[in-house]
């Protein structure tokens, strides 16, 4: 893969559609020939971030512990990938594999691009490759589900599998084995479906569940199975290109920003950007209420410090502060709010001396003047802590005596408490989280938690405080230009189109991964009067 380094304006990419629906002419692919045209390394950029995104969304799926394609398998992945505007992925794990539609021709490219420029940031440790390998395959065999048998049997011969569907007669030779083996059908239903001869050691997984009919050293699988065979065959490919892409990596890092994507991508946040809350502005009288109904236990915490301690270290600080101006706290009243706690301690010249432009810098008003975005939950999870801290994600730093007793004190039950704690014992700490919120709120529903503003949105849309966001119409291409390069969304407050926020939140979100991935390597830090 080459990637051109010389900057240009920022287009949307249409290669030829007839030079592309030759190079991808199917919505599943084995992914085996890596792609020779140029890249841009904005694109670059652009579309790993953009299948990061996709394979987060597989991951958050398989957290929950839903069976891989069962209906409540799909019906949250088909949801999770309209918020994340990945619908033209959906597309591609629908019906139809082998449309000649344009945006679906140009997305077969763009899955299989960024497929490749991940291979070059999961190869470097087997935990990463692990993940990476889990991921697609899920991914294969959600697109691959999908497909008609006539479509099976056109991708079998566009990937040269020497297989073919047995004969009327041929079926007809083994039908009482097939129909005893083939569950959850009905032999109306078994009379229709394709079934294939292949030798058994192919599809042992299918062998090991009896899933399939067994006969003189051959298995006998249907349509909807053969997905074991041919799935092999794309892990099989997958793991072999990490090991190939290991070997290019350091030629391909030669340039530093490539370099920069790569080595960062896996901790980049890709969430929802909460930079300028758009919902409602939060009086700092409130904050103590809030905290007991809507902040998550890391941000509790670290209010629940302030208030005693009147003083939080500089971490704290930046991890508190940037939260509470994500839910609505304005410049104004959290001056005001840092100021009343810390000069109980301290006079208010010390104050404005040590910690009035740290607060303003957050706000983009001093300094380099951006408007920082608050912490993930993939920062706070990464933050050490040391003694007298009470920044990070305490799922992770505390000792879990002493996080059963801070749970049992905001009022959880010993068995909620338990049940918490099987998830931190694991160390799926934002799954904990999430069954935190959902115990506190007594929801039937555990949300994803990625974020501790998502958390707290969360919480007050199932408290009746907010309303769920919905998508608008589409909006022209045009208006999406005016809206690039803006890292301050105040101009759009008071713009009842929720559209319009959609796409600029996608926009600042890929700018901000960007940004994070930039500042793993030079962050743009406030060092001035950090006080530890």
């Amino acid at each position: 893969m080459e990637f051109g380094l010389k900057k240009r304006a920022r287009h949307e990419v249409k290669v030829e559609v007839a030079s592309l629906e030759t190079k991808y002419p199917h919505n599943v692919m084995l992914y085996h020939y890596p792609p020779t045209e140029d890249v841009h390394i904005d694109e670059f950029e652009e579309l790993a971030l953009e299948r990061l995104r996709l394979l987060r969304v597989l991951d958050r799926a398989s957290n929950r512990n839903q069976r891989l394609l069962s209906d409540e398998w799909k019906e949250n992945v088909s949801a999770d990938l309209t918020r994340e505007g990945l619908r033209s992925y959906l597309r591609l794990c629908s019906a139809g594999g082998s449309t000649k539609h344009e945006a679906d021709i140009q997305t077969r490219r763009r899955d299989y691009l960024s497929h490749f420029i991940l291979r070059l940031a999961y190869c470097r440790s087997e935990d990463l490759a692990r993940w990476f390998v889990a991921r697609e395959m899920e991914l294969f065999r959600y697109k691959f589900a999908a497909l008609s048998s006539a479509e099976v049997k056109q991708f079998l011969e566009a990937n040269g599998f020497e297989i073919h569907p047995l004969s009327e007669a041929q079926k007809d030779e083994v039908k009482d084995g097939l129909y005893e083996s083939t569950a959850g059908q009905s032999v109306a239903k078994i009379e229709l479906l394709d079934f294939y001869k292949v030798p058994f050691t192919q599809v042992l997984d299918l062998v090991r569940g009896r899933r399939c009919y067994l006969k003189a050293g051959f298995a006998y699988v249907n349509t909807h199975d053969l997905v074991s065979l041919v799935g092999t065959k794309q892990q099989d490919e997958i793991e072999q290109g990490l090991q190939a892409a290991k070997t290019m990596v350091d030629d391909v890092e030669a340039d530093e920003r490539i370099s920069r994507t790569l080595k960062a991508l896996h901790n980049s946040y890709t969430g929802r950007d909460y930079t300028v809350c758009r919902d409602a502005a939060i009086p700092i009288e409130s904050l103590d209420q809030l905290s007991k109904t809507s902040m998550p236990l890391c941000m509790r915490m670290c209010h629940e410090h302030i208030r005693a301690q009147h003083h939080i270290k500089h971490n704290g600080r930046m991890q508190y502060g940037l939260f509470i101006k994500g839910i609505g706290v304005t410049l104004e009243d959290s001056l005001r709010f840092w100021r009343e706690e810390f000069t109980k301690k301290m006079d208010a010249d010390k104050f404005a001396r040590s910690y009035e432009y740290n607060i303003y810098h957050n706000y983009g008003k001093k300094g380099s003047m951006v408007n920082y975005t608050p912490y993930s939950c993939a920062k706070i999870i990464k933050d050490a802590t040391g003694p007298g801290d009470c920044h990070g994600c305490p799922y992770k730093y505390m000792d879990q005596g002493s996080l059963k007793t801070k749970l049992s004190s905001y009022g959880l039950s010993a068995s909620a408490v338990d049940e918490v704690m099987s998830f931190v014992s694991r160390g799926h700490y934002q799954i904990a989280c999430g069954k935190y919120f959902q115990i506190t709120h007594n929801s039937t529903v555990e949300p994803t938690i990625i974020h501790p503003n998502n958390y707290f949105e969360e919480s007050q849309i199932t408290m009746g405080n907010r309303q769920k966001r919905t998508n608008g119409p589409a909006l022209p291409k045009a208006r999406i230009k005016d809206i690039k390069g803006h890292g301050d969304r105040s101009m759009l407050m008071g713009e009842d189109d929720d559209e319009l926020w959609r796409i600029a939140e996608t926009q600042e979100r890929i700018m901000q991964s960007q940004k994070d991935i930039s500042e793993a390597f030079n962050d743009d830090l406030d060092l001035t009067q950090i006080d530890y």
